[in-house]
């Protein structure tokens, strides 16, 4: 056995948004974790933009959505424009919802930012050890854990971390995948693309009609914070070495603007489009785009990576504590695997859709010969960035769910995980539990954490049932609140850790042992 230098609980690669998440979560459930990248600091590019309402509820959890919405646009930024150039009246537009106006579904308002100024806040979230410049180079699995060997490539060293798992949300390129000889399904690579972030005043043509994305014919424009920068998205030109990249972004904003821009960075990326086809393999799990690589169009890549964090953490939690079995890690995938190819799907038609609205702007001007843009019938209807059924109506079908008033803790609900084409507020095992407010600026999503959660608006009847096995409280409905739910005046509901629903007793318990039995059937443990 290796001798190592350091040893930690989870070792969590990547210092992106999802492993960053990943770290101030486990650390609220007492985990010791140590997070390595090989970068020597934080990205210092926007890359993703919008935060949903799913992963703002997330940040709420870690006390961090006030000062992200304190740094992000305001709402009406949540909006996207097609416009022929930068200076032209749009020809199309659509809202993002969730975010350019709050929703009574969630207790918050999801938001349109930037990753560089949403990855300080989250790294300033935890105490955990981080350790920047350190490059995983491999990775050697024993019995009851990992181990990672890690270079510094600036003073040419290598030192050994020995982990009970190892957390990789180290990218679409992930060495650690590649190493566990995890392959891909999905279309792949779909094109080469070029960010640069540049300053320029495009006050007179935006700042009447906001938007966090503007899309031209000659590329897309983005705001990048409330006091000023921009980034150009557009394909990758063949000399990129040798491009002009100035006079490339002035051109791009039209030969009536004027404006000479100021480039400050250029980044060449890779849109990638596929799911791993395993997301453990022993005591290695995948999570973001290591997991799967979502196309950016529609904003879904990193909420649903850090969906994938919020529900891996607790299962971590448990294996570590010994209050959750080995089985319970599996459900990981079961669970998130499908919801990752829904994703992958709803993000590829979204690209096709955002093309479609591009391809009628261009027969309107062929058949019109008119300049001028009037309006176009949107190919999307509501299902561009109207993705709440994506966002909020996933419903987990694993042993980690229980059906409704199953006691016995042996029966999942049937077929598989997945989201409703359209959200609709539901306790059903398996979804999440819809916010409802239980007093005044206090969500139900705000009594879930770093424990189990019973929901019931007859306390006294269940605190009766013992189940000191597992970190549990006990909330009390009102009668409205139950009948919203489904529930009798005797029923409950057994929330997990992450907000969804793993059983439902819509009369009350069948017998004393219905809540000791449920907890162990959900986290695959005896019920002694």
């Amino acid at each position: 056995m290796p001798v190592a230098d350091d040893e930690v609980e989870v070792l969590i690669v990547g210092s992106g948004p999802v492993g960053l998440t990943a770290r101030g979560l486990l650390e609220r459930w007492g985990v010791r974790t140590l997070l390595v990248e090989k970068r020597r600091e934080l990205s210092p590019f926007p890359r993703s933009r919008l935060v949903n309402t799913r992963s703002m509820e997330v940040f709420r959890r870690l006390g961090l959505a006030a000062g992200i919405t304190a740094n992000a646009f305001p709402p009406q930024f949540g909006r996207v424009r097609f416009r022929d150039t930068l200076y032209d009246r749009d020809f199309a537009s659509a809202a993002m919802v969730g975010v350019h106006a709050p929703i009574p579904e969630s207790p918050v308002t999801g938001v349109v930012t930037s990753q560089d100024r949403l990855e300080p806040l989250l790294l300033a979230a935890a105490d955990a050890p981080t350790r920047f410049g350190a490059e995983v180079v491999g990775v050697a699995e024993e019995a009851d854990g990992v181990v990672a060997r890690l270079l510094d490539r600036e003073r040419g060293t290598e030192s050994r971390v020995r982990a009970r798992y190892l957390l990789a949300a180290d990218g679409a390129n992930s060495p650690v995948r590649r190493w566990t000889g995890t392959g891909t399904t999905g279309p792949g690579p779909m094109a080469s693309f070029t960010t640069v972030v540049f300053d320029a005043d495009l006050s007179r043509w935006c700042a009447h009609q906001p938007a966090g994305v503007y899309v031209t014919a000659h590329g897309s424009f983005l705001p990048l914070y409330p006091e000023g920068g921009w980034a150009w998205l557009a394909p990758t030109p063949e000399d990129p070495e040798h491009a002009d990249w100035a006079g490339l972004v002035s051109r791009a904003l039209g030969p009536g603007a004027d404006v000479r821009a100021e480039v400050l960075r250029v980044q060449h990326w890779v849109m990638n489009a596929f799911v791993a086809e395993r997301f453990r393999h022993g005591r290695i799990l995948l999570a973001g785009d290591a997991a799967h690589a979502i196309p950016i169009i529609g904003g879904l890549g990193m909420n649903t990576g850090i969906a994938d964090a919020h529900n891996l953490c607790w299962r971590l939690a448990g294996a570590l504590r010994g209050w959750a079995g080995p089985g319970l890690l599996d459900t990981y995938e079961v669970e998130r695997q499908p919801v990752a190819h829904q994703t992958l799907r709803q993000a590829v038609a979204n690209t096709d859709l955002m093309f479609q609205a591009q391809s009628l702007r261009r027969e309107q001007l062929r058949t019109s010969g008119d300049a001028t843009p009037s309006t176009i019938q949107l190919p999307w209807s509501e299902r561009y960035f109207a993705q709440l059924g994506l966002v909020r109506g996933v419903t987990y079908r694993s042993a980690a769910v229980l059906a409704d008033g199953d006691g016995d803790g042996d029966r999942p609900p049937a077929d598989s995980s997945g989201a409703a084409a359209h959200y609709t507020p539901t306790a059903e095992p398996g979804r999440r539990m819809p916010h409802l407010w239980l007093s005044r600026g206090r969500s139900t999503l705000d009594a879930f954490g770093e424990w189990f959660t019973l929901l019931t608006p007859d306390p006294a009847r269940w605190e009766q049932r013992s189940a000191p096995a597992w970190p549990l409280r006990v909330e009390t409905l009102t009668d409205e609140h139950a009948g919203l739910c489904g529930l009798s005046a005797e029923g409950a509901l057994l929330v997990r850790p992450d907000g969804h629903i793993g059983a439902r007793w819509q009369d009350g318990p069948p017998d004393g042992s219905a809540l000791r039995h449920a907890l162990a059937g959900i986290t695959g443990t005896a019920s002694g």
